[in-house]
């Protein structure tokens, strides 16, 4: 099956999450991703958090689909000459290394770029490659910390909240794609490769472009709004049936026939009319009589349902789904975000698909591969290896 990355090969030199899931998008678009791990031990994420002692962790299957691994030794010197053979013929390599490590170990960019001009060289990095933070390490708070996330989320009286969601680590990973797949772009025209570097604090402060607006024009620090978003009324969750901690739904009727419609909807149409509430900033005067009036109707209701009747009116809205309703919302399924592929040692898991959908480059989610699963298929296709060398090689901890 052809798709929009058929005949392009990545050496995946990435670990735990930023990396691995820039080149899982890769792998779902039809790149052949070839992981490169450590024998024996390989992706640390592999024994991250696991709850079966004979299978690697969620952590690293939710993050490896439609890969190939292949293990070796990159400080051995028979290492370096196998991945220096294999970058010759690849198109992008991939890396997130801590400052300093890939150079160390023979594969940094300068180095890769006389091999193969035509590489694209993609790197994540906690800070980049330069600037005063260049040598500190980051992980997935630290980028949110720094980017200013954390500072704009919660409540205003609280202390500042982590975002629940990796943008720090997948949000990283999605802007690396596009960087790849622009210098892929570029490439047809030049005829060369080029080395791209995203950052996680760079990437985080990039989704936080609203904020940075509103210090200008706040003129100062932008504050915690909690679920109150910017001064729309209604913005915010609102308590449904159940009485859970995620029993909310979370309306936001910003405009005036969004406002309608949801008086029209919750059975007020006779405060369509009403004087209090009919320019935005009205409602915002009297927001605790809104809250009130649209809580009547949610809290007699479960956030599905008022979701499903609030929505079908044209109203903006959301249930507030924990992981539950996700892995069960029929929704999702159906588009196929949320699948169970089935790997050798553990049988179907739950795992989140794709989300770029192309009706020319249909995707099906794979099974990670096990670790080294592809070491041999790799070096005879890439190597011309024979068994017996490979054979040899796994003698001599090399694979």
């Amino acid at each position: 099956m052809w798709q929009a990355l058929t005949g392009i090969r990545v050496v995946d030199l990435t670990h735990w999450q930023a990396g691995p899931a820039c080149t899982q998008i890769l792998g779902w678009l039809g790149a052949d991703v070839i992981k490169i791990e450590p024998p024996g031990r390989g992706d640390p994420a592999r024994q991250n958090l696991k709850d079966l002692e004979d299978s690697d962790s969620l952590t690293y299957l939710v993050l490896n689909a439609n890969k190939r691994s292949l293990t070796l030794n990159l400080k051995s010197e028979q290492g370096k000459a196998i991945i220096r053979g294999m970058v010759k013929t690849a198109d992008v390599l991939t890396e997130n290394f801590g400052p300093g490590t890939a150079e160390s170990l023979g594969v940094g960019y300068e180095a890769m770029r006389e091999l193969n001009p035509r590489l694209v060289y993609a790197s994540v990095k906690g800070f980049g490659s330069y600037g005063p933070y260049a040598a500190y390490k980051s992980f997935e708070p630290i980028a949110q910390a720094t980017a200013g996330a954390m500072s704009v989320t919660g409540l205003p009286e609280a202390e500042p909240l982590l975002n629940g969601a990796a943008i720090g680590d997948s949000g990283t990973g999605l802007h690396c794609v596009v960087a790849i797949l622009a210098a892929l772009l570029q490439r047809q025209a030049t005829g060369e490769g080029q080395r791209v570097e995203v950052s996680m604090q760079d990437s985080v402060l990039n989704l936080l472009r609203v904020y940075m607006r509103d210090h200008q024009r706040l003129g100062g620090p932008v504050p915690a709004f909690g679920n109150w978003f910017r001064g729309v009324v209604p913005s915010g969750i609102f308590k449904t049936r159940g009485g859970r901690r995620n029993d909310y739904v979370f309306i936001y009727a910003s405009e005036p026939n969004m406002w309608e419609a949801l008086l029209r909807a919750i059975g007020r149409e006779e405060l369509v009319e009403d004087p209090r509430y009919a320019t935005p900033e009205d409602r915002v005067s009297h927001v605790e009589e809104v809250r009130e009036l649209i809580e009547e109707w949610t809290s007699q209701r479960d956030k599905q349902e008022a979701m499903r009747i609030l929505g079908e009116a044209g109203v903006p809205c959301g249930a507030v789904n924990d992981t539950g309703d996700l892995v069960t919302d029929t929704h999702l399924r159906e588009r196929e975000m949320i699948v169970e592929p089935d790997y050798p040692s553990r049988g179907p898991f739950v795992t989140v698909g794709c989300p770029i959908k192309m009706s020319g480059s249909p995707v099906v989610v794979k099974s990670p591969p096990t670790l080294g699963q592809h070491t041999e298929e790799v070096l005879s296709e890439l190597m011309g290896y024979d068994a017996a060398k490979v054979r040899r090689l796994r003698e001599d901890g090399v694979v």
